[in-house]
């Protein structure tokens, strides 16, 4: 069983290229290896699929009520709509956000490039340059991410929180930098995915904040 759900997400992770990117990193390799040791045991839980959707609703409640800018609506449909979080744990969580965070910023990545390739035809000078700039911010981010995974399976949760952070800003820097240009507001472009890669930061982010608290409250009352 513990195979087929490392199967699972391997699978999620890399299906239509259009979509994911096929960014299959060696973390990414490491979490579905990972994730053999993160996930609920069976004899102490039933019925699994309840007890799973419990801890992402819970895990995604606290950490709304302690951010303003936390969407609980994006923790809940993004950890459930990936098969394995159905089993994982608290960690396990974290993890899966991290790799969704991972996905998106290569495929933002390819769109920025996409964008760039057609900057002498259609796109304001201004904006060519805040994509050049989001471009090595995204570049950037995904070794940072690849680092926060990193840490994050050696349980350095510090660590882990220190570069999802600066991804963070990262996507907040892309999006802030199409509002510079003097007497004008010009539209982003990566509005949704600058969006998207801060809230699942964000997501393990305030995960790894209630492991290094030494939350187990999830665990505990999920088990009651």
């Amino acid at each position: 069983m513990n195979f087929i759900l490392e199967l699972h997400i391997f699978l999620y992770m890399s299906k239509k290229p259009e979509e994911t990117m096929h960014h299959i990193s060696f973390f990414s390799i490491s979490l579905c290896c990972c994730l053999f040791f993160l996930i609920i045991p069976h004899e102490n839980f039933s019925p699994i699929t309840a007890i799973s959707v419990d801890i992402i609703n819970q895990t995604c409640r606290r950490c709304a009520d302690e951010s303003h800018v936390f969407s609980y609506d994006l923790c809940t449909t993004s950890l459930q709509a990936v098969p394995v979080s159905h089993v994982a744990n608290l960690q396990g969580l974290a993890l899966i956000a991290m790799e969704l965070a991972l996905n998106n910023a290569s495929n933002t990545l390819q769109i920025i490039k996409n964008y760039l390739l057609m900057s002498n035809e259609s796109l304001d000078p201004f904006v060519v340059v805040c994509l050049k700039d989001c471009l090595q911010l995204y570049s950037d981010g995904i070794t940072t991410l690849e680092d926060a995974e990193g840490a994050f399976l050696g349980e350095h949760y510090d660590n882990a929180n220190i570069c999802l952070s600066a991804v963070t800003e990262a996507s907040s820097t892309c999006e802030e930098g199409f509002k510079e240009k003097e007497g004008e507001v010009l539209p982003s472009p990566l509005t949704n995915e600058n969006y998207n890669l801060f809230q699942l930061c964000d997501i393990a982010l305030c995960i790894g904040h209630l492991l290094t608290l030494g939350s187990t409250f999830l665990m505990r009352s999920s088990a009651t």
